[in-house]
């Protein structure tokens, strides 16, 4: 266990706090690109600094307060220009970088003043990539935009989806390495979920925790599988320091502040060879939900198990009152690494998995259960007839929307139902 200041050092993520300045040295996904087609601003609270997402007219994105210099109006009120975002109350313009550069009765009674040349706005970096939004909220110069080898996969659907979520974001991270909690929150309790009192499903045998260049992988065995299964040979990926590969998609767990995280998903569906090739023009972004109409917890997916499982431990976790088992080594594992990381940064040093290289910054590979399933496919009759796990896990979730439900179905060539399922 912890002790409270070790727990608060490690759940405060706001300006100035040790692991808010450790954070701050990643990119983290805060929206999707699909979400721009309609609308020009997004107002958005990461790591408890308030802000407004923004594409100006020539296509470029950017990040800023949500509160202009001048007289604090709401930039996300704002208009877009050809490049930046202008305040609506008085007219001030702001570029990508945070400078002001009009100021329209300012420049006018004083044109030799340069009062602008004064002013400047907070604004942080903003990249795209693969239909995901990056902000960079740390020191210059940033870090590498990481590449992920999936994020360049070819015919796959691809969908993103975004919860919002009433704990600490590190209540969803240290979900990244705990293996056991699969045999129980998605396969018996599912069994009960649906009614049934067993025989529960395959224990867990072995487990085994492993670092690489990008964080840890966590690798098990049960008693349906053997030390050649990939579950050991290869596992699941933490990926540092916020986030989760599970071989098809990636769970980004991104604080909002000290008590709310947002869960970015980010889910890749090889189409069938029939299909090939298959080119997605845009990746949909949607909100999925964690309560149904009456209020109640949506327990149906594995998503949502694990939800409901983090908020299930308060706000934040009070680890002060933990009592770790054998099982849990990977979790002081991680907070041993965040501990050291947090001394890197206080040193002036990069902490781990940060990418400085940009020749190495290509297509990098990651840990990834049944690769050939997802790179090279089968066709739609070898799907039918097998019902391939990796091509039913995530394809529906509870809440997905009619049109990215008929758009998922129309590239797979198969229709599915809408319901929950489990994969274990």
């Amino acid at each position: 266990m912890l002790s409270k200041e070790q727990n608060e050092l490690m759940t405060r993520v706001g300006p100035g706090t040790p692991m808010g300045e450790l954070l701050r040295r990643y990119w983290h996904p805060i929206a999707g690109v699909s979400e721009f087609e309609a609308k020009a601003t997004k107002n958005v609270r990461i790591m408890c600094e308030d802000l407004v997402l923004y594409k100006d007219l020539s296509g470029n994105f950017g990040l800023m307060d949500r509160h202009c210099p001048h007289r604090r109006a709401d930039m996300s009120m704002g208009m877009v220009e050809a490049c930046g975002l202008r305040c609506s109350y008085h007219g001030w313009l702001f570029d990508h970088d945070g400078k002001c550069t009009d100021q329209p009765y300012e420049d006018t009674a004083n044109p030799q003043g340069r009062y602008k040349d004064k002013v400047k706005i907070k604004a942080y970096p903003v990249r795209a990539r693969a239909g995901l939004l990056w902000a960079y909220m740390g020191p210059a110069p940033a870090p590498e935009l990481p590449d992920w080898e999936p994020f360049s996969w070819k015919n796959g659907f691809r969908q993103i989806v975004i919860s919002e979520l009433p704990c600490n974001w590190l209540q969803g991270q240290e979900n990244s390495m705990d293996p056991i909690h699969f045999e129980w929150m998605h396969a018996n309790w599912s069994k009960r979920l649906r009614g049934e009192t067993g025989p529960y499903g395959p224990k867990h045998l072995k487990i085994d925790f492993r670092e690489y260049d990008y964080g840890f992988t966590y690798n098990r065995i049960r008693e349906d599988t053997d030390e050649n299964h990939p579950l050991w040979t290869i596992g699941r990926a933490c990926l540092w320091p916020n986030a989760m590969f599970t071989g098809d998609h990636f769970e980004y767990r991104v604080p909002i502040d000290d008590e709310r995280m947002m869960s970015v998903g980010w889910f890749f569906t090889r189409v069938p060879k029939d299909a090939e090739p298959y080119v997605q023009e845009s990746i949909p972004v949607w909100n999925g939900p964690i309560k149904d109409e009456n209020g109640d917890w949506i327990t149906s997916h594995v998503m949502n198990q694990d939800f409901v499982a983090w908020i299930g431990q308060g706000t934040v976790s009070d680890r002060t009152e933990e009592n770790l088992g054998l099982s849990d080594k990977g979790i002081g594992m991680m907070r041993r690494q965040f501990l050291r990381d947090i001394e890197k940064v206080r040193n002036g040093e990069d902490p781990k998995a940060i990418i400085r290289d940009p020749a190495a910054n290509h297509a990098i590979p990651l840990p990834t259960i049944h690769r050939d399933a997802v790179t090279e496919g089968m066709t739609a009759e070898e799907i039918k007839a097998g019902g391939a796990l990796h091509l039913k896990r995530f394809i529906f979730q509870y809440g997905q929307p009619e049109h990215v439900r008929q758009a998922q179905e129309a590239a797979m060539g198969i229709a599915q139902d809408n319901k929950g399922y489990v994969d274990a």
